[in-house]
């Protein structure tokens, strides 16, 4: 079984976020599940939308099921990346894969 990411190392990658990360306070965000209005899903993410000092508002996604687990932190540069790959298919499994 593989060891489960920490916030300072993910996948045995350097944390590119290590200088922000402690700086970002998470404790009075919003945080909002991702899932289609007026469904409940069990098995979602939460966003929650973080300005900083720096000007930024990074995003920050959890899984609900463990609100004190890791924690992802994405600038604005890297979610609109993500968003636009998302919207553009980039993600969709292949039809021989989705049919199954």
């Amino acid at each position: 079984m593989s060891e489960r990411p920490t916030a300072d190392r993910a996948a045995g990658q350097p944390d590119d976020k290590a200088h922000i990360r402690h700086e970002l306070d998470l404790t009075g965000v919003a945080w909002t599940r991702a899932e289609p209005e007026g469904e409940t899903l069990e098995h979602c993410v939460e966003y929650a939308l973080v300005p900083h000092t720096d000007g930024l508002t990074y995003v920050a996604l959890r899984q609900p099921a463990e609100p004190d687990g890791a924690v992802l932190i994405f600038t604005p540069t890297e979610w609109d990346a993500f968003t636009n790959g998302v919207r553009a298919g980039e993600f969709e499994l292949p039809e021989d894969l989705a049919a199954g």
